[in-house]
């Protein structure tokens, strides 16, 4: 009973993440705060993690995906000045081109770091959960923000 109860309250809580974010992001700001907390509510629930599994996983996870952040930081803002009006030049074309490939190296590094910690915390069946878990939140929370395929901005269904 009382992991239904558990389950239902998970639920619950993905079931208004996308709702919220997206009416974060129509309004034009983007809590990253509220995102986490749905992201960490459905990998949860979708991992069918208990509540001490979770209670340990979740902050090493949120720890990962803050310094992912962070590697990306420099890359995020040149992306984003390649979308203005004004563009790149040649030069800072090569740096974004060049920042991507090492942001991913970097990401990729840190992952292999924290997939041996999540390994000490949760079984290869919940890890393997929590990886499509997390791939399906994201593409989902894509397509809601119409950035996936069929979405606001079209793309192929």
């Amino acid at each position: 009973m009382r992991k239904r109860i558990f389950f239902i309250l998970i639920m619950v809580a993905v079931a208004g993440a996308f709702s919220t974010v997206i009416a974060q992001h129509d309004k034009g700001k983007f809590d990253r705060e509220a995102f986490m907390a749905k992201r960490n509510a459905y990998i949860t629930a979708s991992a069918g993690l208990t509540a001490d599994e979770a209670a340990a996983f979740i902050p090493i996870e949120n720890e990962m995906q803050r310094k992912k952040f962070e590697i990306g930081r420099d890359c995020r803002k040149l992306a984003r000045k390649s979308r203005s009006k004004e563009g790149l030049t040649e030069e800072e074309q090569q740096k974004l081109v060049d920042c991507t490939t090492e942001t991913r190296l970097k990401e990729a590094e840190l992952e292999k770091e924290y997939h041996d910690k999540f390994k000490q915390i949760l079984s290869v069946e919940k890890l393997y959960k929590y990886q499509e878990a997390e791939a399906r939140f994201m593409r989902e929370f894509m397509q809601e923000r119409g950035h996936g395929h069929g979405g606001r901005h079209g793309g192929k269904p």
